[in-house]
Protein backbone atom coordinates (compact mmCIF):
# COMPACT_ATOMS: atom_id res chain seq x y z
CA UNK A 1 0.00 0.00 0.00
CA UNK A 2 2.75 2.54 0.86
CA UNK A 3 4.59 1.79 -2.11
CA UNK A 4 1.46 2.00 -4.55
CA UNK A 5 1.16 5.71 -3.74
CA UNK A 6 4.36 6.39 -5.53
CA UNK A 7 5.53 6.50 -9.30
CA UNK A 8 8.33 3.66 -10.24
CA UNK A 9 11.40 6.46 -10.38
CA UNK A 10 10.12 8.16 -7.09
CA UNK A 11 13.04 9.46 -4.79
CA UNK A 12 12.92 9.48 -1.24
CA UNK A 13 14.96 11.04 1.25
CA UNK A 14 14.66 10.02 5.00
CA UNK A 15 17.40 10.67 7.56
CA UNK A 16 20.45 9.02 6.05
CA UNK A 17 17.77 6.86 3.84
CA UNK A 18 17.81 8.23 0.03
CA UNK A 19 16.37 5.98 -2.52
CA UNK A 20 13.08 4.38 -4.04
CA UNK A 21 10.12 3.52 -1.69
CA UNK A 22 10.54 -0.06 -2.19
CA UNK A 23 13.66 0.13 -0.85
CA UNK A 24 12.52 2.90 1.94
CA UNK A 25 9.50 0.34 3.29
CA UNK A 26 12.48 -2.55 3.29
CA UNK A 27 14.88 -0.15 5.38
CA UNK A 28 12.18 1.38 7.82
CA UNK A 29 10.12 -1.74 8.42
CA UNK A 30 13.75 -3.43 9.45
CA UNK A 31 15.00 -0.81 11.68
CA UNK A 32 11.50 -0.21 13.45
CA UNK A 33 11.43 -3.35 13.90
CA UNK A 34 14.33 -4.25 15.31
CA UNK A 35 14.08 -0.93 17.93
CA UNK A 36 10.60 -0.54 18.54
CA UNK A 37 8.31 -2.11 20.40
CA UNK A 38 4.96 -0.22 19.00
CA UNK A 39 5.07 3.09 16.80
CA UNK A 40 2.27 6.03 16.30
CA UNK A 41 2.80 7.92 13.32
CA UNK A 42 -0.15 11.03 12.75
CA UNK A 43 -0.37 13.40 9.90
CA UNK A 44 -1.45 16.77 10.52
CA UNK A 45 -2.29 19.78 7.91
CA UNK A 46 -1.22 19.87 4.59
CA UNK A 47 -0.74 22.14 1.92
CA UNK A 48 -0.84 21.58 -1.78
CA UNK A 49 -0.18 23.84 -4.68
CA UNK A 50 -1.59 22.10 -8.18
CA UNK A 51 -0.55 23.10 -11.08
CA UNK A 52 -1.78 21.21 -14.21
CA UNK A 53 -0.03 17.85 -13.87
CA UNK A 54 2.22 18.48 -11.44
CA UNK A 55 1.44 19.15 -7.90
CA UNK A 56 3.77 19.84 -4.65
CA UNK A 57 2.68 19.47 -0.80
CA UNK A 58 3.90 20.25 2.64
CA UNK A 59 2.41 17.76 5.45
CA UNK A 60 2.91 17.67 8.74
CA UNK A 61 3.64 14.58 11.18
CA UNK A 62 4.10 13.64 15.13
CA UNK A 63 5.87 10.48 15.04
CA UNK A 64 5.88 7.96 18.55
CA UNK A 65 8.06 5.41 18.74
CA UNK A 66 7.72 2.97 22.17
CA UNK A 67 11.33 2.03 22.96
CA UNK A 68 10.72 -0.17 26.15
CA UNK A 69 11.54 2.66 29.44
CA UNK A 70 11.87 5.40 26.84
CA UNK A 71 9.40 6.78 23.68
CA UNK A 72 11.27 8.67 21.18
CA UNK A 73 8.91 11.52 19.55
CA UNK A 74 9.33 13.43 16.41
CA UNK A 75 7.78 16.29 14.65
CA UNK A 76 8.60 17.50 11.28
CA UNK A 77 7.33 18.02 7.20
CA UNK A 78 6.97 16.05 4.32
CA UNK A 79 7.90 18.16 1.12
CA UNK A 80 6.32 16.08 -1.67
CA UNK A 81 6.31 16.48 -5.47
CA UNK A 82 3.67 14.76 -7.14
CA UNK A 83 2.65 13.97 -11.02
CA UNK A 84 -0.41 13.19 -12.91
CA UNK A 85 1.21 10.59 -15.72
CA UNK A 86 -1.53 8.85 -17.63
CA UNK A 87 -4.54 9.61 -15.53
CA UNK A 88 -2.83 8.49 -12.22
CA UNK A 89 -1.44 11.11 -9.84
CA UNK A 90 2.00 9.49 -7.86
CA UNK A 91 4.65 10.95 -5.37
CA UNK A 92 7.76 11.36 -7.58
CA UNK A 93 9.73 13.22 -4.98
CA UNK A 94 9.64 13.11 -1.00
CA UNK A 95 11.57 14.75 1.29
CA UNK A 96 11.52 14.40 5.05
CA UNK A 97 12.29 17.03 7.04
CA UNK A 98 12.36 16.49 10.85
CA UNK A 99 12.47 19.32 13.01
CA UNK A 100 12.06 18.16 16.80
CA UNK A 101 12.75 15.48 18.42
CA UNK A 102 12.45 14.32 22.57
CA UNK A 103 13.00 11.10 24.37
CA UNK A 104 10.69 10.83 27.46
CA UNK A 105 10.17 8.32 30.05
CA UNK A 106 8.01 5.32 29.19
CA UNK A 107 5.16 4.33 31.90
CA UNK A 108 3.16 1.33 32.79
CA UNK A 109 -0.69 1.84 31.24
CA UNK A 110 -3.11 2.76 33.67
CA UNK A 111 -5.50 0.46 31.18
CA UNK A 112 -3.02 -3.01 32.04
CA UNK A 113 -5.67 -4.22 34.87
CA UNK A 114 -8.66 -4.26 33.16
CA UNK A 115 -9.88 -7.61 33.17
CA UNK A 116 -11.15 -8.81 29.80
CA UNK A 117 -9.61 -5.88 28.06
CA UNK A 118 -7.74 -8.37 25.59
CA UNK A 119 -11.28 -9.89 24.17
CA UNK A 120 -12.08 -7.68 21.11
CA UNK A 121 -8.17 -8.16 20.46
CA UNK A 122 -4.93 -6.73 20.72
CA UNK A 123 -2.50 -4.41 19.21
CA UNK A 124 -0.05 -6.19 17.10
CA UNK A 125 2.69 -5.75 14.01
CA UNK A 126 1.28 -8.01 11.62
CA UNK A 127 -2.26 -9.06 10.69
CA UNK A 128 -3.23 -10.44 13.89
CA UNK A 129 -3.68 -7.27 14.93
CA UNK A 130 -7.37 -5.88 16.21
CA UNK A 131 -8.11 -3.44 12.91
CA UNK A 132 -7.87 -7.04 10.50
CA UNK A 133 -10.94 -8.93 12.78
CA UNK A 134 -13.81 -9.38 10.48
CA UNK A 135 -16.68 -8.81 11.40
CA UNK A 136 -15.69 -6.56 14.10
CA UNK A 137 -17.84 -7.22 17.15
CA UNK A 138 -17.55 -6.82 20.86
CA UNK A 139 -16.90 -9.97 23.40
CA UNK A 140 -16.81 -7.48 26.53
CA UNK A 141 -19.82 -7.56 28.67
CA UNK A 142 -21.67 -3.98 28.51
CA UNK A 143 -20.32 -2.24 31.69
CA UNK A 144 -20.36 1.08 32.64
CA UNK A 145 -17.66 2.17 35.41
CA UNK A 146 -19.20 4.49 38.12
Amino acid sequence: LFVSGFHADSVVTAGPFVGSPSDLYDWAAGFQKDMYTATFHKLHQMHCDIDGDDAHAETYYFFVGCMGENNLLAGGRYVDRFEKRDGRWGMVMRNNYVEWTSVVPAMASPLGDIPGLELNGVPARDRSDASYIRPLVNKRAVFTPG
